[in-house]
């Protein structure tokens, strides 16, 4: 009997492919992904030319730091670490130091980690304000478009009956146990996916831009309130940091979960626009 039920559940299921991705939503969110590559690469560069992080109106050696990626000794013995609040960890290999054509370098991120892969500051940020200000121009344009368009409020603002605690939590437990949307609810983003966005657009990427902002002497001679905004150009730098490590974790897990939920079906709809779902079919 439940072998019967089995097979009629699966024969009156059907594939029905929807359009999940606008054209523009689809063009911004490449954009945005070659601009974020870009910027890391070439942010790790810059950040390489002095490898701390401070808090205030600090910043210069012999300054107390939050954060240090370093090295200690010569030659062979030449050890890479990270310092973070006073503790110190071993990371040879992987930060502070890394082995170019077996030679140790002293480097916080490796040559294959940065753009251009050897040392160079002002190619860096050459670099990094180009595809900066392209993301700028790239967030400006989804922003507008998506407020106009209803793209925010139709897809992305959350209801109240998914904001209740019951629903997030019984979402939480889904996901930990990789239980994904499927049929009818598989048209539209779920709780978590839209507050986890708008966290992203509304929070983490301007804070991350103005911070960038307050980092430019020509920004904060023309805005000087940035400065004190941020409490000092080293805290800006520090938060920038954190803000940009944060968009990394969140790369990371949406690549995961777009791998778990159906990968080419993810693709497809992020190239295409058409994505698939599978719904139960009239029984005739």
């Amino acid at each position: 009997m439940n072998g019967n039920a089995s097979n009629d559940n699966a024969r009156y299921r059907r594939t029905v492919f929807i359009r999940r991705h606008s054209l523009s939503t689809r063009l911004t969110h490449w954009l945005n992904a070659l601009c974020l590559s870009f910027l890391l690469l070439s942010g790790l560069q810059i950040f390489n030319a002095h490898p701390e992080l401070y808090w205030g109106h600090y910043g210069g050696d012999g300054d107390r730091a939050v954060l240090t990626i370093g090295s200690e000794g010569e030659g062979a013995q030449t050890r890479g670490f990270v310092r973070v609040a006073g503790m110190q960890f071993a990371t040879t290999g992987v930060l502070g130091v890394s082995d170019v054509e077996g030679e140790p370098i002293s480097r916080a991120f490796p040559p294959w980690a940065t753009i251009p892969s050897f040392q160079d500051l002002a190619a860096g940020r050459r670099w990094h304000f180009f595809f900066a200000w392209l993301f700028l121009l790239n967030g400006i344009f989804y922003l507008g478009f998506s407020v106009l368009s209803g793209h925010f409020r139709r897809d992305l603002a959350p209801t109240t009956r998914e904001l209740s605690p019951r629903h997030l939590w019984r979402e939480v437990l889904d996901h930990a146990r990789l239980r994904f949307p499927e049929g009818e609810d598989a048209r539209r983003y779920n709780a978590l996916q839209k507050l986890t966005y708008l966290a992203v657009i509304v929070v983490l990427l301007p804070l991350m831009v103005l911070t960038g902002l307050t980092m430019s002497p020509g920004i904060d001679a023309a805005f000087p309130a940035l400065v004190d905004l941020f409490g000092g150009r080293q805290s800006a730098r520090t938060i920038h940091f954190i803000t940009a490590s944060l968009l990394v974790l969140f790369v990371i897990v949406h690549i995961v979960m777009v791998a778990l939920s159906g990968a080419w079906n993810n693709l497809r709809s992020m190239i295409t626009g058409r994505y698939a779902i599978h719904e139960k079919s009239p029984k005739s």
